[in-house]
């Protein structure tokens, strides 16, 4: 491995290696190329970045701290657990990162509409927050399933002003809201700026997101050398399209004596439709603009994929994470759904922390990993989210009759009615 090879990528094209790129209709290629010359223009203009560390500091609440997960490190018996709490800024998530940087180009641009794709609803929900803030129209797509399965971010975005277009065509789920999102942009390009929620897409996107989300792998290394002195051994980030894992990892992929893992959805196991673990089993192809890693069938159509977490249910993986994994400075590995639920009740009732289930993902897989690990050993997990959005999903799987009683009760009465229980 040549760690330059690393830091100077992607190339002037967007390709990581054989990945990236940009494979879009010929009607697209203006906005693309209006956008990668826009943020090559700003990115490290002065300013700019003033406005936008005021941002990150005064609005979304950074830094957000590194926790010494004791209490969990201490039942487990071996190496220490630090969580990066992105799950304490604005909206709950880091995808309010992002949102902030794209939302503050846009501005740049002169753009005045925000159009976004979104599956767990996190990124939805901060797109439709920087909206408000900026003053831009703003127009959501989510899948019906996600919807169904996230309606407190729906009713969110709604509330903070954005359309929310539910998306019933294909699998209903995040990739298809990818294509819809898509569709609008060709048709509205001139007025409307494209906020893409993770590392995937054509080039420059996977650039632009990796760059905005960069600042939690900065916060956490000079944080982890502040607390320990060190770096740590290993850091742990769920994976779907790759913004928290990217933006965990991207300030240490020179540091070669940490150990960076990316967990994957194994849902209900690695059997075909069931899970959306990329690399067990995915195949090279080229999808929604980009060329990676994607779970296809025999004749290369997207499959259907499943996970317990919304936003890992998605069939490919940002190009920069398929070039890491090709060059082994990224290990893949699985969690599957039961892991995760396990995982989210163990730190919930260890640290009375609540994570998403994207990232209960990455907790799952350090849990398994810190009790073979010596106790002088180091892991620094991103916490990417907080559960708040999952209550549904979670009381669902976890069957829990008190919570069934309550909806039935609200469905029936309401919160207002004269059932007095």
């Amino acid at each position: 491995m040549n760690p330059k090879m690393i830091t100077t990528m992607p190339d002037e094209r967007g390709h990581f290696g054989e990945f990236g790129g940009r494979y879009v209709p010929e009607m697209l290629a203006p906005a693309l190329d209006e956008l990668a010359e826009a943020y090559e223009k700003w990115k490290n203009d002065e300013q700019f970045q003033q406005e936008l560390n005021d941002l990150y500091r005064n609005y979304s609440g950074r830094p957000t701290p590194l926790y010494f997960a004791g209490n969990l490190s201490k039942q487990l018996g071996g190496a220490k657990i630090y969580l990066k709490q992105e799950g304490l800024g604005q909206t709950g998530a880091h995808k309010i990162n992002h949102a902030l940087g794209q939302a503050l180009l846009a501005q740049k641009m002169g753009k005045q509409r925000i159009i976004a794709e979104t599956g767990a609803g996190q990124h939805g929900l901060a797109t439709a927050t920087v909206a408000a803030k900026f003053g831009f129209d703003c127009t959501i797509y989510m899948g019906e399933v996600d919807v169904k399965r996230q309606a407190t971010n729906v009713f969110w975005m709604r509330q903070l002003g954005a359309k929310v277009e539910v998306v019933t065509e294909g699998t209903k789920t995040l990739k298809d809201a990818v294509n819809a999102a898509l569709k609008d942009w060709m048709w509205n390009v001139a007025t409307t700026y494209f906020l893409l929620g993770s590392t995937v897409g054509p080039h420059p996107y996977p650039t632009i997101v990796r760059d905005f989300q960069s600042i939690v792998g900065v916060e956490t290394k000079q944080q982890i050398l502040e607390q320990e002195g060190r770096l740590p051994d290993y850091m742990i980030a769920c994976v779907g399209g790759g913004s928290n894992s990217m933006g965990f990892f991207n300030a240490f992929l020179d540091e070669t004596g940490v150990q960076l893992i990316g967990v994957e959805a194994g849902g209900k196991g690695i059997i075909p439709g069931g899970h959306a673990a990329r690399f067990q089993g995915g195949r090279l192809g080229v999808v929604e603009g980009y060329k990676s890693y994607f779970l296809q069938d025999d004749d290369g159509q997207v499959m259907k994929t499943h996970s317990v977490s919304a936003g890992l249910d998605y069939a490919g993986v940002g190009p920069q994470l398929a070039y890491l994994q090709q060059q082994k400075r990224v290990q893949f590995v699985y969690a599957t759904d039961n892991e995760v639920i396990e995982a989210f009740r163990r730190l919930a009732r260890t640290e009375g922390i609540l994570p998403a289930l994207e990232s209960a993902h990455a907790v799952a897989h350090a849990i398994k990993l810190a009790g073979q690990l010596p106790q002088d050993k180091i892991i620094a997990v991103n916490l990417s989210g907080r559960g708040d959005k999952d209550i549904f999903i979670v009381a669902d799987y976890l069957n829990d009759q008190y919570w069934k009683d309550f909806c039935a009760r609200y469905s029936e009465y309401g919160l207002s009615g004269e059932y007095d229980g």
